[in-house]
């Protein structure tokens, strides 16, 4: 479970979140909506560790990471949780295996202990045909679950996801967003996904609306 106490967070001038205070129960699709502007993007990084508050507490299961230093909340990033952005982010030299298994890697495995998950992920995603191929030689769609699956390698807690399905077309986008709720059924995964889709707010489990650095 996710629990956000008072949670606000100041760029210059502007005052972009004003005090959120949520809990976000597990194995859930939770999807965060709102108008540009609202503070989504902001609180979802702070979740996830990549944006420090300025007042405020994030505890996930258990864990305050708003008492970790740098090193510790690069370690508890490593192994508690994912990340799925608009844009996959993943690697162009390294094959869809090579960018699967690179939490792993990070987090001290050996190329070949990782691959054995790596493999397992892209087998499930239906990617086992493109182990070896570098992300150029994939469609959008498959480039994005590429990044799903690398998410998924180290069986975080949680999956944050930033407008995941932003730069698909309809088909792909609606075969992500299926994804998700099939990882929620059979790994018991959570998601946690800002999205400006109607459609995935509405299937989500928990829908929570932002304006103007609040929860609605």
């Amino acid at each position: 479970m996710i629990k956000i106490e008072g949670i606000e967070k100041t760029f210059g001038a502007v005052k972009v979140l004003k005090g959120i205070d949520v809990e976000l129960p597990d194995k859930k699709v939770i999807a965060i909506v709102g108008p540009s502007g609202a503070g989504k993007t902001t609180l979802l990084q702070i979740m996830g560790t990549l944006s420090s508050a300025d007042k405020g507490r994030v505890i996930i299961n258990g864990h305050d990471v708003s008492q970790l230093n740098q090193q510790q909340m690069a370690r508890f990033r490593n192994q508690h949780i994912g990340f799925v952005f608009q844009f996959h982010h993943l690697l162009p030299e390294f094959s869809a295996i090579e960018n699967v298994a690179m939490p792993a890697l990070i987090g001290g495995q050996s190329l070949s202990e990782a691959s054995v998950r790596a493999r397992e992920l892209l087998s499930f995603l239906g990617l086992s045909h493109r182990e070896q191929h570098r992300p150029s030689e994939m469609s959008g769609g498959e480039q994005q679950r590429v990044a799903v699956a690398r998410a998924l390698m180290n069986r975080p807690d949680v999956v944050f996801a930033d407008e995941p399905s932003g730069n698909l077309d309809t088909q792909n986008k609606n075969e992500l967003h299926r994804l998700f709720f099939r990882l929620r059924d059979e790994m018991g995964q959570t998601f946690v996904v800002v999205t400006h889709d109607p459609e995935l707010a509405q299937m989500a489990d928990i829908t929570i609306t932002m304006s103007d650095g609040r929860i609605v």
